[in-house]
């Protein structure tokens, strides 16, 4: 249905236009999910060096520091070391931005469950065409 002026769509879309174009996505959405899965563990590569870089600049920088606090923590042996450094300083290392979507993979198997499922429906009807109210209910895989 348009919004706002109460007319109703009625269009007839044919079926295998419409099991390509779900095909096509499907491909696609795995596609983009197994690239971001590579570009993930680029990017975390990127911020391990990114974290070893931004440690020598403040080793650089001790002098700077401000706000020092230090823990001790006996039942395991280590020592935490925090403090602060001026902005104001330069050659602070530029922090990795993720330059791509992610998606969760629950999220992920729930979409391509869905559209498997559309699937095969719509490679099980004999209709020639999808009705509006079939295409809406899939229109936002496409």
């Amino acid at each position: 249905m348009a919004r706002g002026n109460n007319k109703t769509i009625n269009v007839k879309i044919p079926t295998a236009k419409v099991i390509k174009a779900l095909e096509d996505r499907l491909t696609v959405i795995n596609t983009e999910y197994k690239e971001q899965q590579k570009k993930e563990k680029e990017f975390q590569q990127t911020l391990i060096q990114w974290n070893k870089d931004v440690f020598a600049y403040a080793l650089k920088n001790a002098d700077k520091t401000t706000n020092l606090r230090i823990n001790t923590r006996g039942w395991n042996g280590t020592i935490n070391i925090d403090f602060d450094i001026p902005n104001s300083i330069e050659g602070l290392p530029k922090e990795p931005e993720r330059n791509f979507k992610t998606t969760a993979e629950h999220h992920h198997d729930t979409v391509v469950e869905e559209i498997e499922n559309a699937l095969r429906i719509l490679k099980l009807t004999s209709e020639e065409e999808v009705s509006t109210s079939t295409y809406s209910s899939i229109a936002q895989y496409l």
